[in-house]
């Protein structure tokens, strides 16, 4: 390489990093305050800001007889100003509340059974949704198989939920809770 070819080079390599520079710029600058850019950006620093405790789950210690059957009950204690899509959602778009239990250690479930929903109104949509506040248990038939072991156990429940306030909906979230089972 020549010593006139280095320079050359080394210009080239410094206009290809600003090219590359500027692309960054652009690519991370705001959006302009009024745009849908904006918009959904601010919706998502809200959903970043929305406390992990907004919905908990929890469920009472359950006995059940082996080769019987019992009913448990999966609580979700929504906080105040909050609501969860209801099981079925009214919209197809919107995330309903959906409860699964992981079968285990002789025990099996059968289909939750949701509450009925309270319809309320909001401004974001012409339709009165379907949604739960506050506490609201929903029910899980369980089954023993007769081979069951007798002694306590821990059976996991999963429940999907979406949780809202009265402008905007927060990313879903999958919330755990374990139901105390006893098999006599």
């Amino acid at each position: 390489m020549t010593q006139r070819s280095i320079p050359a080079l080394l210009l080239f390599a410094s206009l290809v990093g600003v090219a590359c520079s500027c692309g960054e710029s652009v690519a991370t600058n705001t959006a302009p305050a009024n745009s849908p850019a904006a918009a959904t950006k601010a919706k998502v620093e809200t959903a970043a800001a929305v406390p992990a405790d907004v919905v908990r789950a929890s469920a009472p210690e359950v006995a059940i007889r082996a080769g019987g059957t019992a009913e448990a009950t999966v609580r979700l204690d929504i906080a105040d100003g909050f609501h969860i899509n209801a099981n079925p959602a009214t919209h197809s778009f919107l995330i309903a509340t959906k409860l699964e239990v992981t079968p285990g250690e002789g025990i099996t479930s059968g289909a939750p059974t949701y509450p009925a929903p309270l319809m309320k109104k909001f401004a974001f949509d012409a339709t009165p949704l379907a949604v739960y506040e506050g506490e609201t248990p929903i029910n899980l038939p369980l089954s023993a198989d007769a081979s069951a072991k007798k002694g306590a156990r821990m059976v996991r429940a999963k429940i999907r939920v979406q949780p809202c306030n009265d402008d905007s909906c927060f990313p879903p979230r999958t919330l755990e809770a374990l139901i105390p089972v006893t098999v006599n």
